[in-house]
Parts: C-alpha cells; structure tokens; sequence
C-alpha cells in the first residue's frame, strides 16, 4: 500500500498528524535539496518516520501488543491503535483515545499490590469525609437562620470539596473507579474474578477509612460544638427518608454520574478543567439529595455512632442497597455503552480501511 493511501486510511479513521511533528519535518525538508522542498510525499515520509522515535503526547504511545488480549488479532491492535490516536493539543480528545486511556490507566491499578490498593482506597474514604463534615457544619449554622429545607441545599454547595481532593489526588474512590476498573474485563484484558476481588479491596478501604473519619473527626466537631447530635440525626434522616427502591434508583443515578466524571475527566488535558467539570457534576449530585455509597456510608455512620435514630441494621441495609445502586449506574450505563460505541467505530474503520483495499486491489488489476 502506498504512503498517499495509508494518509486516507488514517483520514477516514479521524486521526490527526501532530502539528509539531510536521513543522519538525518541514524544518528538516527546508535544509534538504531545493528539488525537494515542495515534494509532498517526501514530507509525509519524514512525518511517520520521526512519529516513531520523537517523543510525543500521542495517547498510544505506550500501546503496546502485550497490553491487548491474546484473543485480539494484530489487524484488529493496529485498527484500535489508529483509532485512538490522539496528539493534536489544540483540539478536544478523540471518544477512542479517552476510552483508550481509560483502559490503560484501569489495567495499571489491577497490577498495583494489594497494599497499594487498599491504602489508596483507604485514603480516598478519608478525604471524601471532608464533604460531609464541611456540608454538616454548615447546615447546623444556616439551620438556625434558615428553614431546615432550604439550609441542606445550601449547604450541599459544598458536597465537590471531598470529590475535588480525591480526583485531583488521584485516591482510589469506589463509584468513581467503577467504571473504569470493569473496561480491562469487557475488553477480555482481564478476568472478572479479579475485578470482583479489586472492588471488594476498594469498597473495604473507601468505608474503613469512612468509619475512621466519621469516628474522630465528626466528633471532634461535636467538641468544637460546630454540630450538634441533633443535626448529624437531621441529616441521616433526609438521606434515609426515602422507600429503598427510590435510595435505589438514586444510587444508580449517582453512579451513572460518577462515572461520566469518570470519563469527563480523562477528556480534560489541564487540572482547572477536571476541578470544574468534578465540582459541576459532584455539585448536581449534593444538589439533587441523590445517593451516594461512600459519602452516605459517612453520613449513616456518623449517625449510628453519635446520633439517636439509626441502628446498625439500617446502616447495613442503607449501604448495601447504594452499592448496588451506584455500581450499575456506573457499569451499565458507562462502561458498557460507551464501550459498545468504541467497538463500533473500530467496526466502521476495519469496513472502510477493507473498502480502500479492494479498491486499491481493483485498480491494480
């Protein structure tokens, strides 16, 4: 196949040549023979020659054919590889290089050790406390000027403060992960028996480091009398008031919006854009009272240590219908869709790059 051709085929696979890498080539075609200097296929020659050595931004770069199924032809890496090239910094991210890197961003966690895992975990649960403690405190300080009602949606502005920390942080958060951990084992990369395990390590650090918070820093804001018993009651029974297949129709909206935070946040390229795009839709889930497993882990918890109204029965039901809630919101409706659009676009680009072949074949004869 000629370079001209193979230009096409990368044409009609959406793929962008990185402007840098032609500006390097037209430098280095300026200093060549003055015969050369308008010579446009020459210059595409150079282009693909240093896109191999020169170090670049290109999402794919480290895609390597180990880091594919054993069930994935080589025709079929190649048609993802150019798919989900991405290097082109002045133009939004490309639907298969965010996937892409997704992907390859979840295949690293599951080769993390099991230590690493749960003490990212861990911490994540901690950092995430710092929501409900900053929206408790305020709601106990608006509530005396306010009605009850308008002092919660006040105060869950602040719900994006914990999200913010752990996002940015890069700790291991269950319903943010959600989605991303389960695209190695739709892919068939990795085993589901080993996703399963993941997410138990993940769930069992996010709530022990959950209970641990509400246990010493909501009380100290009971010493620092920023709260009273009272408000912690208050609260979880605005998050408990509700029959549980509303909790759980809330859970699974609240997971497919973690999960879209998920995805907007690998299509940003700069920190400011991922601490908008994590406070705008965290914001809308504090706003909306919708349920979240790990923050209402907190908020439950708290309720159960220090408040008069939940049992541990409650607390045990309450979590479990939100875990499941929040992990199909995340899967289902994340993960498995936007994958089956990734598999269908590579599908349009093997048709079309067959198409170009027989064409080519054609004209030869």
């Amino acid at each position: 196949m000629s370079q001209d051709t193979e230009h096409k085929n990368n044409s009609q696979s959406d793929t962008i040549v990185d402007k840098r890498l032609m500006t390097d080539a037209d430098n280095r075609e300026c200093s060549a023979k003055d015969g050369l200097a308008d010579n446009e296929n020459d210059r595409r020659n150079i282009s693909n020659s240093n896109s191999a050595t020169l170090g670049s931004i290109d999402t794919t770069e480290t895609l390597k054919d180990e880091d594919f199924s054993e069930e994935i032809s080589q025709q079929d890496r190649e048609t993802i590889k150019k798919v989900a090239n991405d290097d082109n910094m002045s133009q939004a991210k490309s639907y298969a290089s965010i996937l892409v890197e997704q992907v390859m961003d979840a295949k690293e966690t599951f080769e993390r050790s099991l230590g690493s895992l749960f003490t990212s975990a861990f911490t994540a649960g901690l950092e995430i406390g710092i929501s409900f403690f900053m929206i408790l405190s305020a709601f106990a300080l608006l509530s005396g000027v306010l009605p009850s009602h308008y002092a919660l949606v006040l105060a869950s502005l602040l719900y994006p403060i914990g999200f913010i920390v752990v996002v940015i942080g890069q700790s291991l958060l269950f319903t943010e992960q959600t989605s991303l951990l389960s695209l190695p084992v739709l892919n068939g990369i990795e085993p589901l028996t080993k996703l399963l395990r993941l997410w138990g390590i993940v769930i069992a650090g996010n709530i022990v480091g959950g209970c641990l918070f509400a246990a010493l820093m909501v009380g100290l804001g009971l010493n620092m009398q920023l709260f009273s018993a009272s408000d912690i009651d208050a609260y979880a029974e605005h998050i408990l008031g509700f029959r549980w297949w509303v909790i759980f129709g809330s859970a699974i909206l609240a997971g497919w919006m973690m999960g879209m935070t998920a995805w907007l946040v690998t299509s940003a390229r700069d920190t400011l854009s991922r601490i908008v795009l994590v406070s705008l839709i965290t914001g809308s889930i504090g706003f909306l009272g919708l349920h979240h497993s790990i923050v209402g882990n907190i908020e439950i918890f708290s309720a159960l240590l220090y408040g008069n109204t939940v049992s541990f029965w409650r607390y045990l039901l309450f979590l479990a219908v939100v875990l499941i809630g929040n992990t199909i919101g995340g899967v289902v409706f994340v993960a498995v869709l936007k994958n089956r659009t990734f598999l269908f676009e590579i599908r349009k680009v093997k048709e079309q790059t067959a198409e170009t072949k027989t064409k080519i074949d054609d004209s030869r004869l």
